[in-house]
């Protein structure tokens, strides 16, 4: 199975500050801010604000390690140029960052994020301040599509419940385990149809998926917003991109590492394998599922969880096996976020915190309970 990976790190100062200057680091590494940079095996890019930086494999591949290899090397390389000065950390939030007008992109496309902002207004944490691990999963044609978007949406509460690692806003615990999709599925609540509650309904045909898009180009084109209508403004947990081709993964949290990244991923791509694993398809229930993952992680779904981990281990390449023993050990203990607010808990130094994590990413090396690196 092809798949590419997009990983979405903040950029901060060597004290863990974040800092806005995505355009900055481009432009010095590839001599503008609006080109995507070669870094050992891995390019990096912008986002939407500008104190995120994107690492995307240089090419997708059929195994989870060669992703890994590609985008730690670019890590490592960042490193070799810019740890004088900067910092890198995962989350799928910056723990401490408030949204700020200037985080916003002002360069290359702009005027798109300006539509955004005028429809829906940036100045939010579901705007400036969310980090996402996307998975993309390629499909053969048509029929593919279908069988792959409707096992997909059914796998997104277990994900999230799996994923979870945005537990601090601003500084505090906020109550959810995942707090970047309570900010991300309300960012354009003027047209609640863009995001559908995260968790989009099944599709009997490709039209079907045309139709929701087209009814979302409608919405928009109605304020004014043409320049949105793209197959990229979808924002359900997973979306169709027809121009690649395949199936992203937009609902997880991205992880404190690459590794752990890549052992979601090995996880996904064991579940998608697993016909014979039996999966929820009911919206109502879907929904409600996601909800409670998103302020419990993976408690309360421990046994599904542990019903799936059976299935996907079944399923997995040996490579993926490789993998797969880090999200075991998510479904026994804890998400990331709950393993991070336990931490807290006992020690109040968030700061300290996020350094260890920071060395996590630095060094490819899972948190886990007890506060010890694994040696994977």
């Amino acid at each position: 199975m092809r798949t590419g990976t997009e990983h979405e790190y903040s950029i901060n100062s060597r004290d863990l500050a974040p800092l806005a200057c995505s355009d900055r680091i481009l432009a010095e590494a590839g001599g503008s801010p609006d080109r995507e940079v070669l870094v050992a095996g891995a390019t990096i890019g912008k986002e939407l604000q500008k104190s995120v930086l994107e690492f995307v494999p240089l090419h997708p591949s059929h195994r989870v390690s060669v992703l890994e290899s590609q985008v730690f090397s670019g890590i490592t390389e960042f490193y070799r140029r810019f740890s004088d000065r900067y910092t890198l950390l995962g989350l799928g939030m910056h723990p401490t960052l408030s949204p700020d007008p200037g985080l916003a992109w002002d360069h290359g496309e702009r005027e798109i994020y300006q539509e955004y902002d005028r429809l829906f207004s940036l100045r939010q944490h579901g705007w400036l301040n969310v980090q996402a691990f996307q998975v993309n999963l390629e499909y053969a044609n048509e029929n593919h599509l279908v069988r792959m978007f409707n096992r997909a949406r059914s796998l997104v509460p277990y994900l999230v419940a799996v994923s979870a690692a945005s537990p601090f806003v601003e500084g505090r615990v906020d109550g959810a385990l995942d707090s970047r999709l309570i900010y991300y599925r309300e960012n354009q609540a003027r047209i609640p149809e863009i995001c559908d509650g995260i968790v989009p309904r099944p599709i009997a045909s490709v039209a079907d998926y045309e139709e929701r898009l087209s009814g979302i180009y409608s919405l928009l084109r109605q304020e004014g917003a043409d320049i949105l209508c793209e197959e990229w403004v979808a924002s359900f947990g997973v979306i169709v991109r027809f121009s690649r081709p395949c199936i992203e993964f937009k609902v997880i949290d991205e992880q404190e590492c690459v590794f752990s990244d890549m052992a979601l991923c090995a996880f996904i791509r064991a579940l998608m394998r697993a016909g014979d694993a039996p999966l929820e398809e009911d919206q109502r229930s879907l929904l409600a599922m996601t909800e409670d993952a998103i302020h419990r992680g993976t408690a309360g779904l421990e046994d599904e969880l542990s019903r799936l981990f059976r299935h996907a281990t079944d399923a997995a390449t040996p490579e993926e096996r490789h993998y797969l023993p880090l999200v075991g050990s998510r479904i026994e203990e804890g998400c990331l976020a709950s393993v991070l607010v336990e931490r807290y808990r006992e020690t109040g130094d968030l700061k300290g915190i996020m350094g260890e994590l920071a060395g996590c990413l630095k060094e490819n090396q899972p948190y886990l309970a007890g506060n010890g690196k694994s040696g994977k």
